[in-house]
């Protein structure tokens, strides 16, 4: 008798050792398995049964979190979230998550090891840590102020500090609130359907999603070019354009916009923005060099992350002569992002050094301890300290004597290029109109903001849409402010 107890006893021992081991292999090799199955609640549950960590702009949280007493318990709140949306993106039970919420997502949900000094224990206790923060580089008054000026307009703003590349505003308009679609009722199915219906594409974010032709701002990279290659050695000097230019193997022949382009120096070309002159300056620079500037400038670079990616900006590196002309001159194949403008005015202005842009600052805990910071870092040196000085100068005199007069703000210096972009078949669409530039205090050393904006107005009449009359009043705008704070 007492050997059958033994057995059973040793059996039942093995069943539990048996069980043991099993149960361990589900809580360690197969749990991804079934964290990761759709049909597994418990994830979700368990990702919305707690607040969601802040995102700040400077002391301000412009995030929140809002108890719904349901299943999945917390839902994201926004403070003034038309104003931050191309900044933070939407955080959603139903649709997931973009922008800054995806890219911080880790830290924000409390899923992030580096949250936690113990993680061996909250691996094994599988407690859930807190949310930590993500604070952001952008400056409350200058993103308001961007966005007040563009007054409702299609369009985009993107402004940088450039000796650290400190992201200070990034808007896109028109724009829409995230908390819209931050739950997962029938609320929140008809927003995302009614947004995403809009022909005016407010969940699209200009600022770093879009890429336009940049028209004659993109002059500054081929003038640029010109002076680093040694093809223009004084930019006071009469050039060659003598009047239309005809574009290289056509008959084509490319024509100024504004009267005194004739024999223009560089200098005059760029203040009063004469297309034959820089068209003819993008053939002399040739094809090889122009690229090789574009691209240390961060054009046809597809791995620009602010965290959020960054839409690659493009300048053809298969050209003829005549595709190359216009490509100098901001037009062909050539595309920009605003933020991607805004970091060729923010390497004039940091003498040459075109530092890295980035949107936050630091990452932190729930108790505020850092567990990730930002540094500034060196992308590239697209010119020499002298040519950007140059360039810095004759910007300068586009804004005191050419066509950015409207970007002027008073008891400061400040550069600028404007540009007007055409597009649509047979250029008929209203063109886009640019601004970049950069401004600093009367008395301070070195330029303190670079911005760009673009408006696309299809309202506008077409005479009224050049660069100068539209997106210089919103690039002083935020240069004043900016300088303010």
């Amino acid at each position: 008798m007492s050997r059958c107890i033994r057995r059973l006893t040793a059996f039942c021992a093995l069943l539990l050792v048996a069980l043991l081991a099993h149960a361990g292999r589900l809580q360690t090799v197969t749990r991804d398995t079934y964290d990761d199955n759709p049909a597994n609640r418990r994830s979700a549950i368990t990702r919305y049964g707690q607040p969601r960590g802040d995102i700040l702009a400077g002391n301000e949280r412009i995030t929140g979190s809002r108890d719904t007493g349901q299943r999945l318990r917390y839902e994201r709140t926004y403070r003034h979230g038309p104003l931050y949306a191309p900044v933070t993106g939407f955080a959603s039970q139903t649709y997931g998550t973009s922008l800054l919420e995806a890219a911080a997502d880790g830290v924000l949900a409390g899923t992030d090891r580096r949250l936690d000094v113990f993680p061996l224990w909250r691996e094994l206790t599988r407690t859930r840590r807190p949310g930590g923060s993500a604070r952001t580089t952008i400056v409350p008054a200058v993103q308001r102020a961007a966005y007040t000026a563009l007054a409702g307009r299609k369009g985009a703003v993107a402004a940088l500090e450039p000796a650290t590349g400190r992201i200070l505003a990034l808007v896109s308009t028109p724009s829409y609130d995230p908390s819209e679609l931050s739950g997962n009722g029938p609320g929140t199915i008809r927003a995302w359907a009614r947004l995403t219906a809009d022909p005016d594409r407010p969940m699209l974010n200009r600022a770093l999603d879009r890429t336009y032709p940049p028209g004659s701002t993109f002059k500054i990279v081929t003038a640029a070019a010109a002076l680093e290659h040694g093809v223009v050695g004084d930019v006071d000097a009469p050039t060659e354009a003598a009047g239309p230019y005809t574009l290289p193997g056509t008959v084509t022949r490319l024509r100024d916009p504004s009267r005194g382009c004739a024999h223009a120096s560089l200098r005059r070309a760029l203040a009063i923005s004469c297309n034959t002159v820089l068209a003819r300056l993008g053939v002399r620079v040739g094809l090889d060099r122009m690229v090789t500037t574009a691209q240390d400038f961060g054009f046809n670079d597809d791995r620009l992350t602010v965290p959020s990616p960054v839409a690659r900006s493009t300048f053809a590196t298969g050209m003829d002569g005549a595709q190359l002309a216009l490509s100098a001159i901001g037009q062909y194949d050539t595309a920009a992002t605003p933020l991607q403008m805004a970091m060729v005015a923010a390497a004039v202005a940091g003498d040459g050094d075109l530092m890295r842009p980035y949107l936050v600052d630091r990452l932190t805990d729930a108790r505020g301890r850092t567990v990730a910071s930002t540094l500034p870092t060196l992308l590239h040196q697209p010119m020499s300290p002298r040519t950007a000085a140059t360039l810095r100068r004759m910007m300068v005199d586009a804004v005191t004597d050419g066509t950015g007069a409207k970007a002027a703000v008073p008891g400061a210096t400040v550069g600028g290029k404007t540009g007007t972009a055409q597009h649509g078949v047979g250029n008929a669409s209203t063109p886009y109109a640019w601004f970049i530039g950069w401004a600093r205090r009367h008395g301070a050393a070195d330029p303190e903001v670079a911005v760009a904006v673009v408006v696309e107005d299809a309202a506008a009449r077409r005479g009224d849409i050049a660069g100068g009359g539209q997106a210089a009043p919103v690039a002083r705008a935020v240069l004043g402010t900016a300088l303010r704070s």
